[in-house]
């Protein structure tokens, strides 16, 4: 399709958002909107680039900034590594590349948390390089209007996409090219219920042609959930509560949250509350109800058991940490302890 390029490019003209990231070249912010953006929606994403560049405006500030305070600002975007990976490659940058952004797509790809789509976006927008965006979006403008079958969570599908895409992408002005494919899927060729009356590609859609808009893109995998069961243990007293950091490998490595009790099974809370209370040394006042936290491969169902007083000795455990109450918000912890707290203020 010759006109493909021209077609999404004149759609794009008329109809893109204006977004703050796409009014600059500065490698750096189109980095941290990328990393920011990377499963979270714009108009959730939006306040934290601001804030990321307001409080680190150059690469530097971020490299030297302590993790808790990266942490603490990313609070609430959840899936944390990507944020471990940003303050981890800030200080890549700076200690490999004299605080330089990388300008070529390998050294880009180099650095950590970025991979094949981040590191051509970044290539594409901030130095115009000609590397094809593969995202969601385009997976998904691709396969209908070409009507692709080929499951896209599929080492072939990947290959099929990516080549796809490279031979679509105008070698003249590929920045915007691949803006343009991209917004197209956010804004036209959305998901569910697209409006095909007033798609500019309707009439080459072979998707649309072939009444199979519904079932592309095809993907042939399921998400395996694990169901866990989170007991969390608010110890406090007028000034102070008790926090432990979480250090292992798994979800929210880094975070601070009530020193909690992990169980296999939804169990009984009058069984639970004897556990709760031995662990203690003392009898809880109340206990939440269930507070339901769904990850992509995680669904959690978690109580927090209150505690009007604070462990004695004899049951104080080595990790937890007696801190505060005007400092709590310095400590960065679970979107799910967050609401939990919202809620009781």
């Amino acid at each position: 399709m010759t006109h493909f390029h021209l077609l999404i490019s004149d759609w794009y003209r008329q109809n893109k958002r204006e977004l703050p990231w796409r009014e600059t070249q500065n490698p750096y912010f189109i980095w941290l909107s990328e990393i920011i953006l990377q499963q979270t929606r714009v108009s959730q994403g939006m306040n934290y680039y601001l804030k990321f560049v307001q409080n680190y405006p150059l690469i530097e500030n971020l490299a030297e900034a302590d993790e808790q305070k990266v942490l603490s600002d990313w609070q609430g975007l959840g899936y944390y590594s990507r944020a471990r990976n940003l303050h981890h490659t800030a200080k890549t940058v700076v200690e490999k590349f004299g605080g330089k952004f990388p300008d070529n797509f390998k050294d880009i790809k180099s650095l950590k948390g970025i991979g094949d789509y981040t590191a051509a976006a970044i290539a594409s927008f901030a130095y115009d390089l000609p590397h094809a965006v593969v995202d969601g979006n385009v997976y998904r403008v691709l396969s209908r209007v070409f009507d692709i079958e080929t499951p896209i969570d599929t080492t072939e599908g990947k290959k099929v996409f990516e080549a796809l895409a490279n031979d679509l992408l105008s070698r003249e002005n590929p920045a915007t090219h691949n803006q343009a494919i991209m917004e197209f899927g956010a804004v036209q060729c959305v998901p569910v219920n697209p409006d095909c009356s007033v798609c500019p590609l309707v009439e080459d859609c072979l998707a649309f042609r072939n009444d199979t808009v519904k079932e592309r893109p095809r993907k042939i995998g399921k998400i395996k959930v694990r169901k866990r069961y989170f007991h969390f243990l608010q110890f406090e007293d007028p000034a102070h509560v008790v926090l432990e950091k979480r250090t292992e490998k798994d979800i929210w490595q880094h975070l601070f949250q009530f020193p909690m009790i992990e169980t296999e099974n939804a169990e009984p809370l009058e069984m639970m509350g004897e556990q709760v209370d031995k662990k203690s040394g003392l009898c809880h006042a109340t206990v939440s109800p269930a507070i339901r936290h769904i990850l992509t491969h995680q669904h959690i169902e978690a109580h927090v058991w209150r505690f009007e007083g604070l462990p004695d000795a004899s049951n104080w455990q080595e990790q937890w940490l007696l801190v505060p109450k005007k400092d709590l918000a310095d400590f960065p912890i679970p979107r799910l302890l967050d609401r939990y707290l919202e809620q009781e203020d």
